[in-house]
């Protein structure tokens, strides 16, 4: 019923603008009461030294999302070092208070959830801070807070494409950086941002709805890393679930330069 709900607002939405001739940047955007996290999981390079390449991530992914039209007070940022950015105000990078935070997101945001990681990866699973959080895990969180809604998941980490299996299902999607078995790229201590943050911020003004915008992170990616003369590829993983794909495009994302209404 309550998908059944929110497809028919959707659909009400998208006449509505039809009809009356609203310019998308005045119309209400179909994610405005959706949840959103967005989680820097490790302030490391590869290297072992510092690094500001997630924590820009997380930043400037958060911004574009609100761009998208999710709505600030829906979208909470993560950072193991929270002390370090007042500006963003995120919470500390730990399970429990990222857990707390869906919970606390999806009473009042109710349409949809977006779940972003960027971080190391382990075969295991992301790093989260000290910790490994594991696919069966994330995704027991998932499914107590953001249920049957229709749920967006990113994983940008190596080896992110084992979360594919364990959080595919019918009302998913799920985009990861690598596949189970390889690495992903841009974790330097001068990178400004992993690979494919960089695609996701690059390619999300051109793309029409998320399906498309996987398909051109995926493209960017191997774009990237072919310049860059690194190997083997990452090959960055897509899932969309059945139930899933018929309503994605009735989420379209804004052209450049617009902002969303909420």
């Amino acid at each position: 019923m309550a998908s059944a709900d929110r497809v028919r607002r959707l659909v009400a939405l998208v006449f509505g603008v039809l009809l009356l001739g609203v310019s998308p940047a005045m119309a209400e955007s179909p994610f405005s009461r959706w949840a959103a996290i967005v989680v820097a999981g490790d302030w490391h390079a590869h290297s072992g030294g510092p690094s500001e390449a997630f924590d820009n991530a997380r930043r400037d992914v958060s911004k574009e999302l609100v761009r998208m039209g999710f709505a600030p007070e829906n979208l909470k940022q993560f950072s193991v070092r929270p002390e370090r950015y007042k500006d963003t105000n995120p919470a500390k990078t730990e399970p429990k208070v990222i857990y707390d935070a869906l919970v606390s997101l999806t009473a009042k945001a109710p349409d949809g959830c977006l779940v972003y990681f960027t971080s190391h990866g382990a075969p295991t699973g992301v790093v989260v801070d000290q910790s490994i959080l594991p696919p069966g895990i994330l995704g027991t969180m998932l499914d107590r807070t953001c249920g049957p809604r229709p749920t967006i998941v990113v994983i940008s980490a190596c080896y992110s494409g084992i979360f594919v299996p364990e959080l595919g299902s019918d009302n998913r999607m799920v985009l990861t950086a690598a596949r189970p078995d390889r690495t992903s790229f841009g974790c330097g201590e001068s990178d400004k941002y992993p690979y494919f943050d960089d695609c996701f911020l690059q390619t999300t003004p051109q793309a029409k709805d998320f399906p498309s915008l996987g398909s051109q992170i995926q493209a960017c990616v191997a774009d990237r890393e072919i310049k860059e003369k690194m190997a083997p590829p990452s090959e960055p993983q897509l899932y969309i679930g059945p139930q899933l794909r018929p309503m994605l495009p009735l989420y379209p994302l804004p052209p450049p330069g617009a902002t969303k209404g909420g």
